[in-house]
């Protein structure tokens, strides 16, 4: 099970922060990251780390998005700086364990021009 919190609104410029949360059985070897879902739009993967090291981030929010995470306690974060308006979507946390993807309830994320 995932639990997504930290959505919002802030106005461009400014930052919020996602967390996620991961509970049950978790394999020590997995990936966490966040994807993102605009209306009318695909989704979209916004960032990923995985246990045993890469990170990963689309090149829409590179040096602007963080993300980072907690292993012991299978928790990820998406720091979200310089946020645009562009940026407004649900986003949704993403748990993927030998190949079987694992969705949390989105978190609505607005951003104010």
């Amino acid at each position: 099970q995932l639990q997504a919190s930290g959505g919002g609104w802030a106005q461009a410029g400014g930052s919020l922060r996602l967390s996620c949360a991961a509970s049950g059985v978790i394999f020590s070897r997995n990936t966490m990251g966040w994807y993102r879902q605009a209306p009318g739009k695909q989704r979209e993967r916004v960032a990923r780390t995985s246990t045993w090291g890469p990170t990963t981030y689309a090149d829409s929010v590179k040096g602007r998005f963080t993300i980072s995470r907690e292993k012991a306690q299978n928790l990820v974060y998406l720091q979200m700086n310089s946020l645009k308006p562009e940026d407004t979507a649900v986003y949704l946390c993403n748990l993927n364990v030998q190949g079987m993807d694992y969705w949390g309830k989105g978190t609505q994320v607005t951003v104010s021009s």
